[in-house]
């Protein structure tokens, strides 16, 4: 029986977990489990490499998509661009291999919203999912800066320094940080949301809720609103491409 599996921190609620199960069902896949790894340190990921037999694949999520590299054998070319890994594929020599399939998905998702006037995106947040959107972004010529709490040599603005001028030179503005996320739903990033316009785009990476309260604000400004569920789902296929487990 080979085992898949989703490595991260509280994440019962995960989404990789039901959609594995329900793929397996739905396409009669009878040889492969997947199951959560919750640890609450990353150095109890060699302890699972170890004892957990017949382990091929590992999703990565919130908060080990960066630390977890020092612990991989290789990186494929993308993930050591981007600097963050979201998939774990353990060849059948015991090498563990890093991967980057959010820019796949976020790219994926947000590609068919784009306009000739979507020129410069605000990245809210800087964790390891940020890389990956930064990474697609720049692909599709789009100018990115980053917000955070606090300035260094790579975020541009904290949040205090947003005003309208800002938010109408960047239509497009994805949420990374995980404000907004069940069941803290009420929560979202610090933005003057009365600069948005309906020639924004508003993306969020969460997916639970369907709507956060970000892309609940920008929808009253009739902006484009966009949640993550889509991009989960086409990272966890490319997820599963990359696993190749039926051979």
């Amino acid at each position: 029986m080979v085992k898949l599996g989703l490595l991260g921190r509280n994440i019962s609620y995960s989404f990789s977990k039901e959609y594995f199960k329900n793929k397996f069902i739905n396409e009669g896949i009878i040889d492969v489990t997947y199951e959560n790894f919750d640890i609450q340190n990353i150095a109890s990921f060699t302890e699972i490499v170890k004892n957990t037999k017949d382990l091929r694949g590992l999703n990565v999520t919130i908060p080990y998509k960066e630390v977890v590299i020092p612990y991989l054998d290789k990186l494929n070319r993308k993930a050591e661009e981007i600097g963050a890994v979201n998939t774990i594929k353990i060849t059948k020599k015991g090498k563990l291999v890093g991967y980057n399939t959010d820019c796949y998905g976020f790219k994926k998702s947000i590609e068919p919203f784009l306009k000739p006037s979507h020129k410069k995106a605000l990245i809210l947040g800087t964790g390891g999912a940020s890389k990956a959107v930064i990474y697609s972004l720049k692909q599709l010529d789009i100018e990115c800066n980053y917000v955070s709490r606090h300035k260094s040599s790579h975020v541009k603005y904290t949040y205090e320094d947003l005003d309208e001028l800002i938010i109408s030179q960047h239509q497009i503005i994805v949420n990374c940080t995980p404000l907004g996320t069940f069941p803290n739903i009420e929560n979202c990033p610090n933005i003057p949301y009365q600069a948005i316009t309906q020639e924004h785009i508003l993306f969020d990476l969460i997916y639970n809720p369907e709507q956060t309260k970000f892309l609940s604000l920008g929808k009253q400004k009739n902006a484009t609103t966009i949640n993550g569920l889509n991009m989960l789902k086409l990272q966890a296929e490319k997820a599963w491409s990359i696993w190749n487990v039926i051979k």
